[in-house]
């Protein structure tokens, strides 16, 4: 689950692609010889853009050394995206024009079973204020995969580690769980937002990608590691390679699928996964292509497209959606077809938790209406603008507050009090969502998290009829 500030560039970004795009629609001229483009090359005519109609030495007058993201007209090489005329890259007609996407198509059948079912738990979850939840909680023959979230790296010797000493327990208690569910698989996920975020660790994953020496003392640690743990793989939680405020290079993008060639080599008996982004500013630094072969299936975080941190921009602006909006993530998803990644590779991810909003209005609580900041913290889970599926049952009760369905987004929507404006999944979404994964003919369904359900684990028991595992996988 991202956090809110790590979204922020990316609508910084949206920003700056319309700005380029919409300089050629003013009737006045931009810039000039003497005068520069804030973005893009100037052509002779005095408008801002990119490719050879600005930057070429017969069009251009000024900033002409300008690079274009990707090669006009096309798809970039190394880029996911369609590249428009003017050399920016993006997924809509604009950017594509004509191109079509070759999405994978299957029939919807209700009854079809999914090869994978994996679900993430959050070591953290027994020590929250309230609604805790425990690994004799996790229901049996719910998931195909359990991933424990998260394993360390120790950032001066590349050992992975528990993040907290108390959890060994917590993995063990899990793997424990496979003596009644022989086909269960556990996983240690390593990494996740905080990991990746400014600290000491924010570059450890950088570091391990670019150094045969390092990955070698990475990869005995983790051989160690799953040995004494009785766990099945590993799943790499990097989230922003090459993003240089986040202790990443620009030679991530290459180094990342060396990485995983080297892991998958050592790790020949374990299953190996990795966690991608649903959006292009964060996935154009996965080299995908590369990346495959060398995993087992993508969990892709098909969640968080929306939330509290769109408040201060323009371009994103602050306006009520869903954070698991089914419409934009089918556009995430043509971000991988266009890479020719296998459909059996990749897992959907959905949540057990909603982004809710304060809503500007009372008058106003529909999709696109403007909001005033994130809903208010809730005891359990204590973030401002995020409630989980549990403390979403409680609100039910204690506010008599009814949801409705958005059918476009496939989300409930639920309001109460003064403005309070959330979206989340119940039975009903999760089933739009599992018949959309069947749909593009996807190797299965991820959740964040399983820690996030109600005692009765009342959300995993519905997943478990709209979106059933084989008994092996």
């Amino acid at each position: 689950m991202a956090k809110s500030k790590d979204l922020l560039p990316y609508f910084v970004w949206v920003f700056i692609l319309c700005l380029a795009g919409l300089t050629q629609a003013q009737d006045t001229p931009q810039c000039s010889a003497s005068v520069p483009c804030e973005v893009g090359c100037c052509s002779e005519s005095g408008f801002c853009g990119l490719g050879p109609d600005y930057c070429s030495k017969s069009a251009c007058v000024n900033n002409c050394d300008r690079k274009a993201d990707c090669d006009p007209g096309g798809y970039g090489e190394d880029y996911v995206v369609c590249c428009s005329k003017h050399g920016f890259c993006g997924t809509t007609e604009k950017f594509c024009g004509t191109k079509k996407v070759n999405r994978p198509s299957c029939a919807i059948d209700e009854s079809t079973h999914f090869k994978r079912v994996v679900g993430y738990y959050e070591t953290w979850a027994t020590g929250r204020a309230c609604n805790r939840f425990y690994p004799k909680q996790i229901p049996t023959g719910v998931y195909s995969h359990i991933n424990l979230a998260f394993a360390s790296i120790n950032p001066s010797t590349f050992e992975l580690v528990p993040a907290a000493n108390a959890d060994m327990d917590l993995y063990k208690r899990v793997a424990n769980l496979k003596a009644e569910d022989p086909h269960l698989k556990v996983l240690i996920a390593v990494g996740g937002s905080d990991f990746n975020d400014t600290g000491p660790t924010a570059a450890t994953f950088s570091d391990i990608a670019r150094s045969e020496v390092a990955q070698e003392k990475f990869i005995d640690s983790v051989l160690k590691f799953m040995s004494t743990s009785d766990l099945d793989g590993i799943d790499l939680d990097w989230e922003y390679p090459a993003a240089k405020d986040r202790g990443g290079r620009d030679d991530d993008f290459a180094n990342f699928p060396k990485f995983m060639k080297t892991l998958k080599q050592a790790l020949k008996e374990y299953e190996i996964s990795i966690t991608i982004p649903a959006i292009y500013r964060n996935l154009q630094h996965f080299d995908l292509k590369n990346i495959a072969p060398h995993v087992d299936f993508f969990n892709v975080m098909t969640y968080d497209l929306h939330g509290a941190w769109e408040k201060p921009t323009e371009s994103g602006g602050p306006y009520l959606n869903s954070h698991t909006n089914l419409t934009e993530i089918t556009s995430g998803l043509d971000l991988l077809w266009r890479n020719n990644i296998d459909h059996d590779k990749v897992v959907l991810g959905l949540a057990f938790y909603s982004r809710g909003f304060i809503a500007s209005s009372s008058s106003c609580l529909s999709p696109g209406c403007t909001f005033e900041s994130g809903t208010d913290a809730q005891a359990c889970s204590a973030e401002v603008g995020i409630a989980l599926n549990s403390e979403i049952d409680d609100l039910v009760a204690e506010q008599g507050a009814k949801p409705t369905l958005d059918n476009d987004a496939a989300v409930k929507i639920l309001t109460w009090g003064d403005n309070n404006w959330i979206t989340y999944d119940d039975e009903e979404t999760l089933q739009m969502k599992a018949d959309f994964a069947r749909s593009q003919c996807l190797g299965g369904v991820m959740v964040w998290a399983i820690s996030h359900d109600t005692e009765n684990a009342k959300y995993s028991m519905a997943l478990s009829r709209v979106a059933p595992r084989l008994s092996s996988s």
